[in-house]
């Protein structure tokens, strides 16, 4: 399978939007669906890794289908709202590098 960048994701969503999906959701309808595809990741990481078991038909839940669904509507979220992710990424790599960059290692309970 070909590795995506950020950028070619952006655009492959906004494809298959436009395409398949007719259009986007409104931003507010589109967190909203944020919200409930976070939920449903953290429903799988309480199962699977935390201590709550699964309830019948729930075994088979798949945790990269839940983070995909999340990068997708993030992904819906930037593209709607003119947010080039990569850059945003690399801006946020640089706030914390600057912000960050002994804080974690004088941090007590991290050594």
């Amino acid at each position: 399978m070909k590795q995506l960048s950020i950028q070619e994701a952006q655009d492959q969503v906004d494809q298959w939007i436009k395409t398949i999906g007719v259009r986007y959701f409104n931003e507010l309808t589109n967190m909203g669906i944020l919200m409930e595809e976070v939920g449903e990741l953290a429903r799988i990481m309480v199962r699977k890794f935390g201590e709550q078991s699964n309830k019948g038909q729930e075994a088979d839940l798949q945790l990269e289908d839940e983070l995909a669904d999340v990068l997708w509507v993030l992904i819906c979220i930037a593209n709607q709202t003119g947010v080039n992710l990569n850059d945003a990424l690399q801006k946020n790599f640089e706030k914390k590098n600057k912000r960050d960059h002994q804080r974690h290692r004088e941090n007590p309970k991290l050594t």
